[in-house]
């Protein structure tokens, strides 16, 4: 009987394929062997392939609620909040930013993993590193924060909001305007800061009626300060008469006696705020130079005129 009848009977045709095609090689037992030697000769699986095992289902991505509290008083933060949740890649490794939200309790839908969690209050800020399996969590950030609010004022007298504006600097060693945090910042503007002592600097109208003051910001509370000024604001006029109509045009520059330029403005009537002291006024007009020393009393608003005559007297 030929090998390829036995190849049949025993229903191995794989088997058989292979004896056939390669003449001068038997088959024992179901295996190819080399003849004369008995050696098996490797021949093509006929059974299943052998799979790899099954991964494991990946993690569903879970769901992350997040507040924040003010540290101290531990009172709800409920807006002016911004938050940043930013992937953990390691030490070294720059972080990017994977979501936002300005909501005071965001939740954020993220894959498994390592994250750091930021919300800023303002200038104030807290972080905390946060894991994520494969079920929601919750968590809480603590911000140690207060307030500054301000105005300005002349005695009893509040100054309009569009008339003074404040700078806020955090003090770095000897200098007290070290670092600047905030600048035109208007009367009733409620600036968020992390707690601490504060430069403050305010200045009305837009000449040399400036207050300084340093406060202190306390966490979870609201600094309220008034910072008072000794100044007033003058008309400023050139006339060919005490009490007749300015001329128009006329370029004008505030002096301190000593020489230095405070203010320059041109027209028939410009307003100045000046902080309180003596002052000389200097008026030009179609070539002409006219000039007169005055003095500014704190709370007193008025018109201050040059006379267009060169013999006439000058009120101070």
């Amino acid at each position: 009987m030929s090998a390829v009848w036995r190849c049949r009977m025993r229903r191995v045709a794989g088997l058989c394929g292979a004896a056939a095609l390669l003449p001068g090689f038997a088959l024992a037992q179901n295996v190819l062997v080399q003849p004369g030697t008995g050696t098996p000769m490797l021949t093509p699986s006929v059974t299943s392939p052998v799979l790899p095992p099954a991964m494991p289902p990946a993690e569903p991505d879970a769901q992350l609620s997040l507040s924040a509290l003010l540290a101290g008083p531990g009172v709800p933060l409920q807006d002016g909040l911004t938050w940043r949740i930013l992937d953990d890649r390691g030490e070294g490794a720059r972080p990017s930013i994977v979501a936002r939200s300005t909501e005071a309790e965001p939740r954020f839908t993220l894959p498994p993993g390592a994250y750091v969690a930021t919300v800023t209050y303002g200038f104030a800020s807290a972080s905390k590193r946060i894991v994520l399996g494969g079920q929601s969590a919750t968590d809480t950030l603590r911000v140690a924060a207060g307030a500054l609010r301000l105005s300005g004022a002349v005695g009893d007298v509040k100054i309009p909001q569009d008339q003074v504006t404040f700078s806020v600097f955090v003090p770095v060693g000897t200098n007290s305007e070290g670092r600047l945090v905030r600048s035109n910042l208007h009367s009733g503007d409620l600036l968020r800061l992390p707690e601490g002592t504060y430069h403050v600097v305010s200045t009305y109208g837009e000449s040399n009626a400036i207050q300084r003051a340093d406060l202190k910001v306390e966490n979870g509370k609201i600094t309220e300060a008034t910072l008072n000024h000794r100044a007033a604001t003058v008309t400023l006029k050139l006339v060919a008469q005490a009490g007749a109509e300015a001329f128009a045009g006329t370029a004008f520059s505030v002096l301190t006696p000593g020489g230095d330029t405070i203010r320059e403005a041109i027209g028939a009537f410009p307003q100045v705020t000046l902080a309180e002291g003596d002052y000389v006024l200097i008026a030009r007009h179609d070539g002409q130079v006219f000039s007169r020393e005055f003095k500014v009393e704190s709370g007193l608003d008025r018109d201050i005129e040059v006379v267009a005559k060169a013999d006439a007297t000058q009120p101070n």
